[in-house]
């Protein structure tokens, strides 16, 4: 199965049997990001957490009061 990085417009070669593969095949709404792309912005994601100015913003949920 050829994919494209959304980022960088590279084309690669995934075997059909992957479990990625099939994820994309089957959910169009997931897209695919080479290893390159994933890895610079996993490490600049690091680099702002080290900072102590990075903040991650969860979901709260409300419980209800009845």
């Amino acid at each position: 199965m050829k994919v494209k990085c959304f980022i960088c417009d590279k084309i690669d070669q995934l075997d059909d049997d992957a479990p990625l593969a099939k994820r994309l095949r089957n959910r169009p709404i997931h897209t695919y990001m080479c290893e390159e792309c994933s890895n610079r912005i996993s490490s600049r994601t690091d680099a702002r957490k080290a900072t102590g100015k990075f903040k991650l913003y969860n979901h709260k949920d409300y419980e209800e009061e009845w």
